[in-house]
């Protein structure tokens, strides 16, 4: 087996990874992800016991206990970029010897559960609700980094879209990469499902329009008005794509939870968005913390 190099996986003096500054012993086998920093230590006052607290740049990771349960919160920053480093690092913790730097012999499963925010793209989904994504439909360009097989169902959702949308192909080439489905049946009852999509930016990608006029104007009902088979979008945000796309790809088990702070269709916005995302992980949490 081939040992990796110094350039390419960067170990810190401490024997931890670069960007996280976390070592193998610091991270538990389920790890809540959060965009926001100061999100990490909103998750972790649910914790019974705090065991270990690492940070780095924009990277913050509590490692604690719910019960017996073994539970890590880690912050990712924005976007898909980020999220190619916080999976790839999070996935050498469990599967690469830091000592030999070999990738292990026997692969590990982890647990990646997204607590985030997110705009709401139907009008029947209102402002502080919560939607769990049962698949992430990628318009940045993350995945095309990386050689994989596409299912037939993710290939097929991701054509339709682009035929239905009619989006630039210069501007992206959309991917789809579904949920897993055991953590979906959990995250069943009180939240709305369906697709998330993921998009490079807030502003632009986002159909905002400032200063600045839109490739793709009319964007929103473009979204709203997608349908596959029984699917439909339902939000969309910055990084849910990524992390399915990775995490499956990687073999572990991924799924993003998101309260809803706009509504794109109503153009309404939470009145007390903090409140929002606090209900959002107090839910989640106890989901969590139930599956086997």
């Amino acid at each position: 087996m081939s040992r990796i190099a110094e350039s390419e996986l960067i170990i810190n003096n401490r024997g931890a990874v670069y960007h996280l500054d976390v070592h193998p012993d610091e991270i538990a086998s389920t790890v809540i992800l959060v965009g926001d920093p100061g999100r990490v230590a909103k998750v972790s006052k649910h914790f019974d016991k705090v065991e270990y607290k690492c940070a780095h740049r924009e990277f913050i990771t509590h490692t604690g206990f719910v019960g017996n349960k073994r539970i890590s919160v880690v912050s990712t920053g924005i976007g898909p970029d980020n999220i190619d480093i916080a999976l790839n690092e999070l996935d050498a913790l469990v599967n690469i010897d830091f000592a030999t730097r070999e990738i292990k012999s026997h692969l590990n499963k982890l647990r990646l559960v997204r607590f985030g925010t997110s705009g709401a793209l139907q009008s029947d989904i209102p402002v502080d609700s919560f939607v769990a994504s049962t698949h992430g439909l990628g318009l940045d360009n993350l995945m095309n980094y990386y050689r994989y097989e596409r299912s037939s169902d993710d290939k097929m959702m991701a054509e339709a879209f682009s035929e239905q949308t009619g989006l630039n192909k210069e501007v992206c080439i959309p991917y789809v990469f579904s949920g897993c489905s055991h953590l979906l049946q959990a995250f069943n009852s009180g939240f709305h499902q369906g697709i998330t999509v993921t998009c490079p930016g807030f502003f632009g990608p986002q159909g905002r329009i400032l200063r600045l006029p839109l490739s793709s104007p009319g964007l929103i009902n473009k979204l709203t008005d997608f349908k596959f088979h029984n699917h439909r979008i339902t939000n969309f945000e910055m990084e849910a794509s990524a992390i399915y796309g990775l995490g499956k790809l990687m073999g572990h088990d991924c799924l993003s939870v998101n309260v809803i702070i706009a509504n794109r269709v109503r153009k309404e916005f939470s009145k007390d968005s903090e409140l929002a995302v606090e209900k959002m992980i107090a839910a989640s949490l106890e989901v969590l913390t139930s599956i086997e």
